[in-house]
């Protein structure tokens, strides 16, 4: 049995699916480095490292989007991109986990 097929990703420009992968591989760092849910400093440290090369990639990328003329971001195409990437799942990495019940 074949695992069920995933949406298909909205129609991007080059540029806009350039921001969509440089900024889901900065968020997948900033959720390895969070300290609410590491378990070392050795991944956390790496993952800072990571962080100061995929940053810059991600401004280049924008970089790109704006010298090419495409100054507008279309939050609801890219959203619904994300989401078809697991982004909410991976943006909730970042976030402190909720508090234990007593």
């Amino acid at each position: 049995m074949l695992p069920p097929e995933l949406p298909a990703l909205p129609a991007l420009t080059r540029a806009e699916g350039e921001l969509i992968d440089r900024y889901l591989e900065v968020l997948d760092l900033v959720g390895r480095i969070n300290p609410a849910r590491s378990r070392d400093t050795y991944s956390g440290l790496r993952a800072a490292q990571a962080l100061v090369t995929k940053s810059a990639a991600l401004r280049d990328a924008l970089n790109r989007m704006h010298t090419r003329g495409e100054t507008e971001i279309h939050a609801a195409t890219l959203a619904r991109a994300l989401r078809i990437l697991d982004g909410e799942r991976r943006a909730g990495r970042i976030a402190v986990p909720p508090k234990p019940p007593n």
